[in-house]
Parts: C-alpha cells; sequence; structure tokens
C-alpha cells in the first residue's frame, strides 16, 4: 500500500475556490473574486452588490481555514451575493491512532444523529469504494448570542485503490429547499475525484 501524494477534483464554474493557504492573500483574493462573481452575475443579467459579495468571500474563507481542508470551494450561482454552499476535500492518512481507514470508520467517525440517523450508502467511485452519507445536523450561528441552524450534507468518505489513506469530500448548505441540487451536485463532483499514489 503506498500514501496519495496529489489528489484533486473539478468543479462548475460557480464553485469558487477559497483561499486555505495560511500564507494566501485573502484580502486580495477576496476583491478579485467578487469582480469576478459580479461580472459573471451582470452578464447574466443581474447586479450584484461587490462589496456584500467579497465581504461573504472573506467570511467563507475564514470558516473554512479553521477546518484546514486541502481544497475548499464555495457555491455561488448567478444572481446570488451570498454563497449557497460549501464544498471541502480532505485527505485522512492512518497513523497510530487509527492504522486502518475503513468504511465502517469512515461512517463511525464522520455520521451525527442530531436529527435522526444518517442515510448511509456504500458505492464504488473510479478511484475506489466509497461510502456516501447523507444527514443534517446543528450548527453554531454565525453570530454570537443566535439560535444555532440546520446545516444540510452530503459527505463521501473515499478509499482510493492501493493507498493507505482517504479522502473525504463535504458538501453543506443552510438554504432550505436546495437539498436535491445539492445532492446531485455533490454526487456529480465526486466522480471528478483523481489520485496518483
Amino acid at each position: 500500500m503506498s500514501s496519495i501524494l496529489t489528489y484533486g477534483i473539478s468543479c462548475p464554474l460557480d464553485w469558487i475556490p477559497l483561499p486555505v493557504e495560511p500564507e494566501d492573500d485573502v484580502l486580495g483574493w477576496a476583491t478579485g473574486a467578487a469582480k469576478g462573481i459580479v461580472d459573471r452575475g451582470r452578464a447574466a443579467g443581474y447586479e450584484l452588490d461587490q462589496e456584500a459579495v467579497r465581504s461573504d468571500l472573506r467570511a467563507r474563507a475564514a470558516d473554512s481555514r479553521e477546518r484546514e481542508p486541502f481544497f475548499a470551494f464555495a457555491l455561488y450561482p448567478d444572481g446570488f451575493d451570498a454563497a449557497l454552499g460549501i464544498l471541502e476535500l480532505d485527505l485522512i492518512r492512518s497513523d497510530a491512532s487509527v492504522p486502518e481507514i475503513t468504511l465502517d470508520w469512515l461512517t463511525e467517525t464522520f455520521s451525527v444523529d442530531d436529527f435522526g440517523a444518517p442515510q448511509v450508502l456504500r458505492t464504488e467511485l473510479t478511484v475506489g469504494p466509497a461510502v456516501r452519507i447523507r444527514q443534517n445536523f446543528a450548527a453554531r450561528a454565525d453570530t454570537a448570542g443566535q439560535p444555532g441552524v440546520l446545516l444540510e450534507t452530503v459527505t463521501y468518505g473515499v478509499l482510493p485503490t492501493g493507498t493507505e489513506s482517504a479522502l473525504v469530500l463535504l458538501v453543506s448548505w443552510a438554504v432550505p429547499g436546495i437539498g436535491d441540487e445539492m445532492e446531485e451536485a455533490a454526487d456529480s463532483i465526486v466522480k471528478t475525484l483523481a489520485v496518483e499514489s
């Protein structure tokens, strides 16, 4: 068995890559990314407040950076000045505390039952076996003193063939009524996973 050296995914253009490295210039990035989102929206017939978009981008980047994923993306469809969803991809390596990563371990580790049992499905991707977990849980509010929010998620735990590591792809959203579309996006994007060991 070998370690994963490089990996990545391909997202549609309305999924904006977030800067997650400590040395990334978040302020400069947010200004440029906001302009791109506003220009794309204008071309589709929408007028957006560039400062609102920039502020939301900065907040989304700061939130993702707290979890330190390897890759993170925020969904900004045409006409929206706030992200509708977040996608994060991370690598988990086996170590002394988890000498062998299995689909059962991924299911147990990434499942919660805040609002009933999660929906768990085992599947096979091009890169290897995977578990898909669809669940909802209570997340903290963005502002102190405010009630928490219902966060809906699809998590894929993937065991790339021939490696000792796992990839975890998490797609989350708090906007009601878009679950089917977000699940479809997660299911489509996870198929683009590429791994080199």
